[in-house]
């Protein structure tokens, strides 16, 4: 066999598929293969060209490469004996370029491939007890190929191809003076992938745009949309538009009795007023004072001032206000009148000095 010949025709071929290169998706599923061809002996060894099967396993590992595994077999006889045995079988590692178009039932593929291949050759050893002799060889070999192959839409993917298979034998005995032989090797086969076939992936929607009623860049509790100073500042009280707004808190009617220190039914009702605003204004903090009028002694003034405040900070914070807001309670004793009174009594007795403030603090 004029191995140049065989050669160039391969080359033409590489190149013919070459040419026809083209994407496609990549399915990588494992998949079993399985062929019957027949083996076109290299004419050195003096054997009959004789039919070869194999058995592999692989899987594509990229949209364009895939990588295979495979064992193959053939048992030729000799062209001048033919009761002498000659048989060969061995072992590959196959990587094949394929070449894709969507929608072509047939897509072309390079063939590369490195291996090992094991000879059982007999041979006439007369005048020898022994005869025939058998040699048993393994040596390396490498093989360059095209072929076409269907997709798996149909489930079952057939493959033709014809490669060109370089044996590195160099201990045969029927043919001493070669180092190796070229055999070609052509075979209709079939690619049987393992599991379901993949699915296209979901492509997720784009997340929708956020909604201005869903955003609060200044982190005041209004959202964008209604929020007319979208830059207010940490620590102001803030409105239901955004807008700082100024806060009083009057407890100028929060008084008591003379000489007591227990919250009135009027004063109650001003404290209910006061702690819904606390509640609405959460950034809000309040010093909580307690006041007397000028009747009697410092001393004694300071005492039931301090009580006074103390009773308006339990109310406030029984009612839902953090102590945390809460300056105090803190007791002025008759150092603070909103009136001046003589400090002689009946005069000195002032229903408005007698009194709690709770005053806003920056």
């Amino acid at each position: 066999m004029n191995k140049k010949i065989l050669t160039a025709a391969l080359l033409g071929g590489l190149a013919f598929a070459q040419a026809a290169s083209a994407q496609s998706s990549f399915d990588d599923r494992w998949y079993l293969t399985g062929s019957a061809g027949f083996n076109f002996q290299d004419s050195d060894r003096l054997t009959n060209d004789a039919p070869f099967v194999t058995l592999g396993l692989g899987k594509f590992i990229s949209p364009n490469w895939s990588l295979d595994g495979e064992l193959n077999y053939q048992n030729p006889n000799f062209d001048a004996n033919q009761d002498l045995n000659w048989s060969q079988y061995g072992a590959s590692i196959d990587l094949r370029r394929h070449f894709i178009s969507e929608g072509r039932g047939w897509n072309p593929y390079l063939l590369m491939g490195l291996g090992y291949q094991k000879s059982e050759e007999e041979y006439n050893n007369f005048p020898s007890p022994d005869s025939p002799g058998e040699r048993k060889d393994g040596n390396f070999a490498a093989k360059l190929g095209v072929g076409l192959q269907t997709t798996f839409e149909k489930r079952v993917a057939v493959r033709a191809e014809v490669a060109y298979r370089g044996d590195f034998d160099d201990k045969s005995v029927s043919a001493p003076d070669e180092s190796w032989f070229g055999d070609v090797l052509a075979s209709v086969g079939v690619v049987i992938p393992l599991g379901p076939a993949p699915t296209a992936a979901v492509v997720a929607p784009a997340p929708a745009a956020p909604s201005c009623a869903d955003l609060d860049d200044d982190g005041d509790g209004v959202n964008n949309c209604d929020d007319k100073c979208p830059d207010s500042q940490p620590g102001q009280t803030i409105g239901p538009d955004g807008c700082p707004v100024p806060v009083s808190i009057d407890l100028k009617g929060v008084n008591f009795d003379f000489d007591k220190s227990n919250l009135r039914p009027d004063a109650v009702a001003i404290l209910s007023e006061a702690t819904q605003i606390l509640v609405r204004y959460p950034d809000l903090r309040v010093e909580v004072a307690g006041h007397t009028d000028l009747c009697g002694k410092d001393d004694y003034n300071q005492k039931l001032s301090e009580r006074r405040a103390t009773a308006v900070y339990n109310y406030l914070t029984q009612n839902g206000v953090a102590a945390s807001r809460l300056t105090g309670p803190i007791g002025y004793g008759e150092s603070r009148p909103l009136e001046q009174t003589p400090q002689t009594f009946p005069a000195c007795k002032s229903e408005k000095n007698r009194r709690t403030e709770l005053n806003v603090q920056n």
